[in-house]
């Protein structure tokens, strides 16, 4: 006797149209993958200044804080010290159709941002030098905005708050 047929394991509900778009024309249909099914979103910890970091970030880069969510009043109060009642235990901003989040560190915890660069693609170059010079208040510029070999503008800098910044304004293909 044969052995009976494996089904194949049921999708949850949603997934296909998470993943996939259904393109009609004349001629029928197809089902096609869809761009970016990962978004990859920065998540920056903050030695206490979390706050003050997502409102100047919301300025400099004409974004909106989404969320910011403090200690007091949640489950996590009770895991930090009181003066740390108010320190942003989550925060989201939202730039065009993109997201960036972070937290103060809890007290012992906070490690000092190395090793990746925020980058920010920009369309002009004039919004480029903006967004570079206010980011750079107070700041520390690595390398001045200017025109390289592969972008109209480009500048790296260190805010205020510690975050590196690449600007990016690409030449045009």
């Amino acid at each position: 006797m044969p052995s009976p047929r494996k089904l194949p394991t049921p999708m949850p509900p949603g997934a296909l149209s998470q993943r996939y778009a259904v393109v009609f024309s004349f001629s029928g249909f197809k089902i096609i993958p869809k761009e970016d099914p990962v978004n990859v979103t920065p998540y920056l910890f903050f030695p206490g200044s979390c706050e003050a970091a997502f409102k100047f970030y919301e300025k400099a880069l004409g974004a909106s804080i989404e969320m910011m969510m403090p200690h007091a009043g949640s489950p996590a109060e009770a895991h930090v010290p009181p003066e740390w009642a108010n320190k942003v235990m989550h925060a989201r901003l939202k730039l065009g159709d993109r997201l960036l989040m972070g937290s103060d560190a809890p007290p012992g915890h906070y490690r000092q941002m190395q090793g990746f660069s925020v980058t920010l693609d920009v369309d002009t170059p004039a919004e480029a030098e903006r967004v570079f010079k206010a980011l750079s208040e107070n700041g520390a510029v690595t390398m001045p905005i200017e025109k390289t070999f592969w972008a109209e503008r480009f500048g790296m800098v260190t805010d205020q708050f510690g975050t590196p910044w690449m600007v990016n304004c690409e030449k045009p293909a």
